[in-house]
């Protein structure tokens, strides 16, 4: 049976090919964009099946108004993926309080609001998927991505306090963690107005490989999150968790290898102390 869908942020990169995957496998989309014409195609090629809508995450009565021409046009939301986001390039002193507002806005408060919006229909039909699409920065901090990084921890957090309270609901909730791929994601990051020479040589590096990812062969192909995502909502029993991209896994188990020694590290020299005392 076709689920139904409501995907954020499909104009290009991994949203777009997403919609491409669900269309062609017959699913039932909802697929927004801020510019919906980006979608147009999409629309005329799968009528019956696909509904594109303008949606900015920031605006709370456009995001209510999505939510309930889901509802109207398919009957209900079954999945609901909270793809939209950018990047904010700077190092923490470069980043501006308007500039950090307005990452925690489109990557956190957006996918928030969506949530809480979706899941009173998922309560009266007795479940639901909640996919948050987060980053390898999630877990793992990058120089000159310190609004970035911050926005995708916080997320994570949401989505795993959503999968503890809702649970009980029938609702299910996956965190789904991109490597590099090859989008227009390092191409479109925002860079902060104002910069601090001193960060240069740290966060210099980091925002040229980010400029480098569109088009670069040695990125996943978009195509790859499409599968990874559109199988897990098939699993009865989702990961809360899905790293996608074989140098996801490669960085995620570094950075839980490092957190795990520096936690064995600590214990140890607190237990040292204590017996000394």
């Amino acid at each position: 049976m076709a689920r139904r869908w409501l995907v954020t942020g499909c104009s290009t990169g991994l949203g777009r090919a997403l919609v491409e995957r669900l269309a062609q496998a017959g699913e039932r989309v909802v697929a927004t964009a801020r510019r919906p014409e980006t979608l147009a195609d999409l629309a005329e090629r799968y009528p019956d099946t696909v509904l594109t809508l303008a949606l900015d995450v920031c605006d709370p009565v456009a995001c209510a108004a999505v939510v309930t021409a889901a509802a109207r046009r398919f009957g209900g939301v079954d999945v609901l993926v909270n793809n939209a986001g950018y990047g904010q390039c700077g190092a923490v002193e470069e980043v501006s309080d308007g500039e950090l507002a307005a990452q925690f806005a489109t990557n956190v408060y957006g996918p928030w609001r969506l949530a809480r919006l979706v899941l009173p229909l998922w309560r009266a039909q007795g479940g639901g998927h909640a996919v948050f699409v987060s980053s390898i920065a999630g877990m793992v901090p990058f120089p000159g991505l310190a609004a970035y990084t911050a926005s995708k921890f916080a997320l994570e957090g949401l989505a795993e306090s959503l999968a503890q309270e809702s649970a009980h609901l029938g609702v299910k909730v996956t965190i789904v963690q991109p490597g590099g791929f090859s989008t227009l994601y390092g191409e479109s990051a925002a860079m902060p107005r104002r910069r601090v020479g001193a960060y240069e040589q740290v966060e210099g590096p980091m925002i040229e490989g980010l400029r480098a990812m569109r088009g670069n062969p040695e990125l996943n192909p978009p195509e790859l999150f499409a599968e990874a995502v559109h199988r897990l909502v098939g699993l009865a029993e989702p990961p809360l968790r899905l790293p996608v991209g074989e140098d996801a896994g490669q960085f995620l188990t570094m950075a839980l290898a490092a957190r795990t020694k520096e936690f064995e590290d600590v214990t140890a020299a607190r237990l040292h102390v204590a017996a000394a005392a």
